[in-house]
């Protein structure tokens, strides 16, 4: 599919997400999202691994949420209440979380960045933020693999970096700070080889992308199955 019709449909499906609130829909949203996500052909172990770190974040707030927020009480425990609108709440934060972080998931494991830098400077992207993209997402792994190797030589020396206490801490910030000014310093040589080699002075070609009628097809669907969502929204919002 062309990555320019991708981005545009996917993205678009995202903001209908972040748009529903109505139960009757969810299900609805997690079954087109569950019928995606097979298409993609992304292995169910890629996903999961992918969605524990932010599943972390929202995990504390789906919890929390329907024991603090709302009036109406399905359960009392004497310390604690469990709130009918704080669960729905936080189902509805839960099923948009999975929805969107899956989507967004398959939109950039489906293709190289260069593929997606190439089609959004397509669309118009300016040539500086597409290289600042580039370099962004390039400088990320090198500092995962920086990350690596200075936690292997730590292990090697016998530090036991699961062991908690103020100990720990101190020397994950002193990791920390290590890897932002190597990054730093990366990031200075790497500008002065860009500019000695006359960075800024041609701009590079536009990669021509080519749509079929099958990409036409998928966009339309996407953006149908987005403003039916939206539609449905708003009707049972009435």
């Amino acid at each position: 599919m062309d990555p320019r019709f991708r981005l545009v449909g996917l993205f678009v499906l995202i903001f209908a997400y972040s748009f529903v609130s109505d139960f009757r829909l969810l299900g609805a949203m997690l079954i087109f999202t569950l019928m995606l996500f097979f298409i993609s052909g992304l292995p169910a172990r890629f996903i999961v691994q992918k969605l524990k770190l932010p599943s972390l974040i929202i995990l504390v707030l789906v919890l929390i949420l329907p024991f603090v927020s709302g009036q109406n009480t399905l359960l009392d425990l004497g310390f604690i209440s469990l709130k009918q609108e704080g669960l729905h709440a936080s189902g509805v934060i839960a099923a948009r979380f999975l929805c969107i972080i899956t989507t967004v998931m398959i939109v950039l494991h489906t293709a190289p960045l260069l593929t997606h830098v190439q089609a959004m400077r397509a669309m118009g992207l300016p040539w500086i933020m597409a290289d600042m993209a580039l370099l962004t997402g390039r400088y990320l792994e090198v500092l995962g693999c920086d990350l690596g190797r200075m936690q292997t030589a730590m292990r090697l020396r016998g530090l036991n970096a699961s062991r908690p206490g103020l100990y720990m801490l101190r020397t994950r910030a002193w990791l920390c700070g290590s890897l932002l000014v190597r990054g730093l310093e990366r990031a200075d040589w790497v500008y002065r080889a860009m500019r000695l080699r006359g960075y800024g002075q041609n701009r590079t070609a536009t990669l021509q992308f080519r749509a079929t009628a099958l990409d036409m097809a998928v966009l339309s669907a996407a953006l149908l199955a987005a403003g039916t969502v939206m539609g449905l929204e708003i009707w049972f919002g009435l």
